[in-house]
């Protein structure tokens, strides 16, 4: 009589409890997991509600694809690093969408600041208004490829997706494009 691996029994049930819906289990899995989760986005410039909000949607999408054979964790400690990997991510994607950025290209192009040891409000304004007109000097002297781009992301707020389509590029090379423009238009900045 050959002897049942406990570990494996134990994984296969989790797994199987999963997959079916139970309860308990998913709201064991839920509980213990969102922690992390929430350190995760508190440390990364969220909030509660931010963390609860990637929490779910990476929970459902750990769910979906386990029920889906899409993903075949190996135990209950495969399901956490997978479920932490993809709130990671979401978390990620979030940091990077137009909409969580800041509406002034400026603030895009790493800081420009100039201390000086006054200080004061009127010479803050002064530097303000210089530096923004810097990068819309610059932004002038870009090429109407990269001008396009970055108007459509940064002004327009259109997602990479359609940007790439507008493009007929993969998304992979409207991300590098966009990074080069960028870059493009910190050194045309810094020259002014």
């Amino acid at each position: 009589m050959q002897e049942k691996n406990p570990t494996l029994s134990l994984n296969d049930s989790f797994i199987e409890a999963v997959k079916n819906n139970d309860p308990q289990v998913l709201k064991n899995l839920y509980v213990n997991n969102y922690p992390k989760i929430e350190i995760l986005v508190l440390r990364n410039s969220g909030s509660k509600d931010q963390a609860k909000d990637i929490y779910q949607d990476a929970f459902l999408a750990v769910w979906q694809n386990i029920k889906q054979d899409k993903f075949i964790p190996k135990s209950e400690s495969s399901i956490n690093g997978y479920l932490y990997t993809i709130a990671k991510n979401k978390w990620l994607d979030v940091l990077r969408s137009s909409g969580y950025k800041k509406t002034i290209v400026a603030s895009q192009l790493g800081h420009f600041e100039i201390k000086d040891e006054e200080n004061n409000d009127i010479d803050d304004d002064i530097l303000k208004d210089k530096r923004l007109e810097d990068v819309m000097l610059a932004f002038k002297n870009l090429g109407a490829a990269c001008k396009s781009l970055l108007r459509m992301f940064y002004f327009e707020k259109k997602s990479m997706k359609f940007i790439a389509e507008e493009l007929a590029l993969d998304s992979a090379s409207t991300r590098n494009k966009k990074y080069r423009c960028m870059q493009k238009l910190k050194s045309l900045a810094l020259k002014n």
